[in-house]
């Protein structure tokens, strides 16, 4: 992790981004199991934090929380549903299809078993959609 505090004046000034106290840089190496490199890339972020009332420990922290999110919840609804390929926006129905794809997302993780994945517990109720209905009041036997 690379933290630059002299040219956060620079983004502020000429790049227009006011507020910028720190510029972070994470450098990602991923190995494969043989242990080679498998890929490396670098990440940039900007802060408005008090470089003086932060330490590295934190930024790495408040990096790892931005990627728990993105992995948890962005990746999960492009891998599953492909959200960043829909073009509902046009139609105006976008607003509805984040709506429903957020709140299914939302049930399974209320329905989610403790050592069951997200996956495992979307299945369950795929291949069994009555439990499902069931257990949301919407079906009787």
């Amino acid at each position: 992790m690379w933290c630059d505090i002299d040219n956060a004046e620079y983004v502020r000034e000429q790049l227009g981004i006011p507020g910028c106290e720190i510029i972070l840089r994470v450098d990602r190496e991923v190995y494969g199991k043989d242990g080679l490199l498998d890929s490396h890339d670098v990440r940039y972020f900007l802060s408005s934090l008090d470089p003086g009332k932060v330490v590295p420990s934190d930024l790495q922290k408040l990096v790892r929380d931005h990627w728990q999110v993105e992995t948890s919840l962005h990746f999960v609804k492009d891998r599953w549903w492909e959200e960043d390929r829909h073009y509902l926006e046009r139609d105006g129905l976008g607003a509805v299809w984040l709506t429903l794809t957020n709140a299914a997302l939302s049930v399974l993780r209320f329905l989610q078993q403790p050592g069951e994945s997200l996956i495992q517990t979307a299945e369950h109720f795929h291949y069994s959609p009555r439990k499902f209905l069931q257990i949301l009041g919407l079906h009787r036997n």
